[in-house]
């Protein structure tokens, strides 16, 4: 019953505010009880030097009123989209994705300040690019000193963590366009045909690590992803996501359904010893037992979906195990046991 109150809401948006320009790109914006960030987020829009762009903002069961506070101050570019309920990262995106006819989709996360040229950047890459580049990754820096960088791609390790490249380095060192091995949803750029290919992103994560696992699923097919410095935005992160015994419980579950539904078996036996590592030593930095443990109660309950995925993924690609076994990294990505148990004992 829920289900269906909250679908019915979120037609009755878009039946009546929600119908999306013929525009070159989608800018879609998740927002849940993170009003403070929203003027901001959008005055950085409004004063793009690229404006061939609608944002379609999803409200995505805030409580603190976040969308009425733009309400009538949001410029003619802007639509709203309200869930009922947090339906979490996946499946607010989702729905922005859909509603978008442009060629390009353009993801955001409301906690971000990007710089006037952060389209155009983008865009002057994606269309000199060839057709396998799927999604380009934002020069994302710190919000409170943009000498650093936050996120210049990400990186899947065996193990499990999912790292992002070059953070709290020095901005100066990562000023080259590379490949990398996935772009971070909360400032990037996809082809609209490329949600078209690989599908969406799989609402049963929730939250945490969908990014990782589209982006993987691209990889099977054979797209690529570039790191484009020129695109800079600053970013606070964590201020708007869910923290603490929920997050490790979503981390838990989404770190091994990561590899159970897009992994050859072959490659899962190859790398055991790394996957298991991770898992424990996950458990052991997060300190909180009781998530760690519903994570993995709650995978089981993942399992039809992940042989499903696994049998629609794994079949049509030859190329699986070779291609999984190159790109993912043998690094932790963390510090180690060992180094963490010196730093608590000096």
């Amino acid at each position: 019953m829920v289900g269906e109150t909250n679908y019915f809401l979120i037609s009755q948006m878009i039946d009546t505010a929600c119908v999306v320009d013929d525009v070159a790109v989608t800018v879609v914006i998740p927002v849940w009880n993170s009003g403070d960030w929203i003027p901001a987020c959008l005055d950085s829009l409004n004063q793009q030097t690229f404006q061939d762009f609608s944002i379609v903002l999803i409200n995505n069961g805030s409580t603190d009123g976040s969308v009425d506070r733009v309400r009538f101050q949001c410029p003619g570019n802007l639509k709203i989209v309200t869930f009922s309920i947090n339906r979490g990262f996946a499946a607010a995106v989702n729905e922005g994705i859909r509603l978008a006819t442009s060629r390009y989709v353009a993801l955001l996360n409301v906690d971000t300040v990007v710089d006037q040229g952060w389209l155009m950047e983008l865009i002057r890459v994606m269309e000199k690019s060839q057709k396998d580049i799927g999604a380009l990754a934002s020069g994302m820096v710190r919000m409170d000193d943009p000498s650093l960088v936050d996120d210049a791609g990400d990186i899947l390790s065996w193990y499990g963590s999912a790292s992002k490249r070059g953070h709290g380095r020095s901005v100066k060192e990562y000023q080259q366009q590379a490949e990398v091995f996935s772009v971070c949803a909360g400032a990037a750029l996809y082809r609209k045909e490329f949600f078209d290919q690989v599908g969406l992103f799989d609402e049963h994560f929730t939250s945490y690590l969908e990014d990782i696992d589209l982006c993987l699923r691209g990889r099977i097919k054979g797209y690529k992803y570039l790191y484009v410095p020129t695109a800079q935005v600053r970013h606070k992160g964590h201020s708007a996501g869910v923290v603490g015994s929920y997050y490790v419980f979503l981390m838990t579950r989404n770190r091994l359904m990561i590899f159970l539904k897009n992994i050859s078996f072959r490659l899962l036996l190859k790398h055991l010893h790394q996957i298991a590592y991770g898992q424990l030593y996950f458990f052991m930095v997060y300190r909180k037992p009781v998530a760690s443990l519903r994570g993995y109660i709650s995978l089981l309950f993942q399992i039809p979906h992940i042989i499903r995925s696994r049998k629609d993924i794994l079949k049509k690609s030859r190329s699986i195990r070779q291609l999984s076994d190159s790109l993912l990294s043998s690094e932790l990505g963390e510090p180690s046991l060992v180094d963490m148990v010196k730093r608590k004992l000096q």
